[in-house]
């Protein structure tokens, strides 16, 4: 894939800065899938758009993924860094479907998580996305499939772990060790509005030191971009 430019950047920020993360999630995903129906790209699985964001966030800032977290037992903030490839590439089943107590449950979709948006009870919104999920030829009731949510999980990350990129991780001051969820959508999103904004400053700059537009300056390559940075802060 190749490294979206400078002007593509930011016309993805100026689209997606006041959408739903889901419909910023959908946007980056039209990016990393160009030529891709919107409505056809919300209806494949969490996991090949996880896939496809992982391949994106490589294109544009490299493989490895730095942030941080608080142990949630003694509170010290752990820095921790982690390959896109690597999350990218767990293997994936190839089935559209996980079966629990001869239930079938459909792998989850962007549309999905947009349908339980509004609700503000985990435990309800999991019970929604949860019957959501089976298969229209079947029929389910209610408790029993909130019974089964918890192997439903553990299913459809054994099927295909990039729905839910989860980390596992441990603190070196306490020796805690956790589990944590890992949002590539939000995480791109945020690298992406902070580059965003800095392009923004060195198009000022630039602009008002030269007196050039906007496409000229976005159109120079970063290394060249920087020297005039240099020169015109000197």
């Amino acid at each position: 894939m190749s490294k979206p430019n400078a002007d593509m950047l930011l016309f993805a920020w100026e689209c997606g800065r006041n959408r739903h993360p889901l419909d910023r999630a959908l946007l980056l995903y039209s990016i990393a899938a160009p030529g891709g129906d919107p409505e056809d790209l919300a209806d494949r699985h969490l996991g090949q758009r996880n896939a496809a964001l992982l391949r994106l966030r490589e294109s544009m800032f490299g493989d490895v993924l730095s942030s941080c977290v608080d142990c949630p037992h003694c509170d010290e903030r752990l820095e921790f860094g982690v390959s896109a490839a690597a999350l990218r590439s767990q293997p994936a089943a190839d089935t559209a479907h996980v079966e629990v107590d001869g239930l079938r449950f459909r792998l989850p979709t962007t549309r999905d998580l947009a349908q339980i948006t509004g609700e503000g009870d985990a435990e309800i919104a999991a019970q929604r996305l949860a019957l959501s999920l089976v298969e229209a030829n079947q029929a389910a009731n209610k408790d029993a499939v909130a019974v089964l949510i918890p192997r439903m999980a553990a299913a459809l990350e054994q099927a295909d772990p990039r729905i839910d990129c989860a980390l596992d991780l441990n603190c070196p001051a306490c020796g805690q060790a956790w589990t944590a969820s890992f949002d590539i959508a939000g995480f791109l999103w945020e690298e992406i509005d902070a580059r965003a904004r800095r392009l923004l400053d060195e198009v000022h700059v630039l602009a008002r030191t030269y007196g050039w537009p906007e496409r000229e300056i976005l159109s120079l390559s970063e290394t060249r971009r920087a020297a005039y940075l240099e020169r015109a802060m000197a």
